[in-house]
């Protein structure tokens, strides 16, 4: 899986970027990050080694459901759900819904961090 870039940059400058590029005055490169965070604190707690070990384990073990994941990881379902819920947020994660269950797939296990 290939590494997956993500920035730190303060939210004014977040902002400041998003308008320069919708106004066409900043064209971004195919390698700036996609997904940022607005302080390393922020990122620290998204991208925790809880949270890191976490994604390898539904890419290594794909659990069927959160319930599985639960019982592999021995962390409660309601926090995982959180967890697993902040991490969709930023694209870390796909929750799919099968059936009814939801499926967490990892999309992304490697970071690259741009600051």
């Amino acid at each position: 899986m290939k590494a997956v870039v993500v920035g730190i940059m303060p939210q004014e400058k977040i902002r400041e970027r998003m308008l320069a590029i919708a106004r066409g005055e900043y064209k971004p490169k195919a390698s700036d990050p996609k997904i940022w965070f607005t302080s390393m604190r922020s990122l620290a707690e998204v991208l925790s080694d809880d949270n890191r070990a976490l994604l390898k384990i539904i890419q290594q073990a794909k659990p069927a459901s959160i319930s599985s994941l639960a019982g592999l990881t021995g962390r409660k379902p309601g926090n995982l759900s959180r967890t697993l819920k902040t991490m969709s947020n930023y694209g870390f994660v796909e929750m799919k819904r099968e059936n009814r269950h939801v499926r967490p797939i990892a999309k992304a296990t490697a970071f690259r961090i741009v600051v």
